[in-house]
């Protein structure tokens, strides 16, 4: 099979990488599989005829390289993306070839935006670090809600999990950003990312119904904080997370998402409540829809169809909400994704 127009999955074998190939595979798009594992790529593409597997290691640049070659896009799915992140830009950028990026941990997606602006500009090769649940689309309806606004007062993201069974992967990431900072909390405020020993606390928040008044954790710290002032002038970005899903997370005996249907989707069900404020003036954007692994892998690849047949807005690193016109890209996801507006 041809690869000029296919899609690279790095990560491809993992829990978010699978729903992201069957994805690419659903809207028709030439897949090539890559990661570490040759053995576990070839059980993988058994299973869906056509796709190509190359393997490949971030310690081996000319492995990503004849991963990539050819190709028309990457879209890296393999965590922690501390280890994953630059090799893979790098290579994306050696290829010529626009990278995107499922991460959410907040030093990688700080990294790529330090670390690769200059390269990836200078090259006008899109790269879309954090294009997923985290990240991605909380920035896609902030954006979205401020409209016309070229800056905001405070920007708050509410994240309403029925439950969090972590992947693997997600724990692993958990960790290396935990050792990363050692183990201190981090919010955006003053216009910057700040570091703190302050303790968590709680507190509610009136999601839109049927979910109701439910109790969060304030400042849960998620990639939002990173995507969202990376191009809108906001000095307060604040995130929150539902106990009931930050008590799973810190659990220990958690188990890894179960699949409860035909899709591989588990039970999970989310709400994602975004509230921006301006000169006393509320706007909000509402997002709902089930498995937030499940989401990220619609959330990527209509990226990854905007990207190739250039329905962007600006070139080299931007997050979402600065890469595409954010109203317009949410309501390509539905059925999948509900998505409300209100003041």
């Amino acid at each position: 099979m041809s690869t000029a127009a296919a899609v690279v999955v790095y990560g491809a074998t993992g829990h978010t990488g699978r729903f992201i190939v069957a994805e690419l595979r659903r809207r028709g798009i030439a897949t090539v599989v890559s990661g570490r594992d040759a053995a576990r790529l070839e059980v993988l593409a058994a299973g869906w005829p056509g796709v190509v597997v190359r393997p490949a290691s971030v310690d081996d640049a000319g492995s990503l390289d004849r991963a990539l070659a050819g190709a028309a896009a990457v879209v890296n799915a393999a965590g922690p993306f501390a280890v994953t992140g630059g090799p893979v830009v790098e290579a994306a950028l050696r290829a010529g070839i626009p990278y995107l990026d499922v991460a959410a941990e907040l030093e990688a997606n700080t990294a790529t935006f330090a670390d690769h602006a200059e390269a990836a500009a200078k090259a006008g090769i899109p790269v879309v670090p954090a294009m997923a649940f985290y990240g991605g689309l909380g920035d896609l309806l902030a954006t979205a809600a401020t409209g016309e606004w070229t800056s905001a007062d405070e920007v708050h993201v509410a994240y309403g999990l029925s439950s969090w069974h972590p992947t693997p992967g997600t724990r692993t990431a958990g960790a290396v950003s935990h050792e990363r900072r050692a183990g201190r909390r981090v919010r955006f405020t003053g216009g910057a990312l700040r570091y703190h020993d302050d303790a968590a606390r709680e507190q509610d928040w009136l999601f839109p119904e049927p979910l109701g008044r439910r109790p969060v954790i304030a400042e849960f710290t998620m990639a939002d904080v990173v995507t969202v002032p990376s191009h809108l002038d906001v000095p307060e970005v604040r995130t929150y997370m539902a106990v009931e899903a930050a008590r799973d997370l810190a659990g220990q005996d958690t188990p890894a998402p179960e699949a409860v249907d035909a899709q591989g989707r588990s039970d999970q069900t989310f709400v994602v409540d975004v509230l921006v404020r301006a000169g006393g003036v509320e706007r909000r954007a509402t997002a709902s829809g089930r498995d937030i692994y499940a989401i990220t892998a619609p959330l990527v690849v209509e990226a990854v169809e905007r990207v190739l047949s250039g329905r962007t807005r600006t070139t080299g690193v931007a997050s979402a909400g600065a890469m595409f016109d954010a109203a317009d890209f949410l309501r390509a996801l539905s059925p999948a994704l509900s998505v409300e507006s209100r003041s």
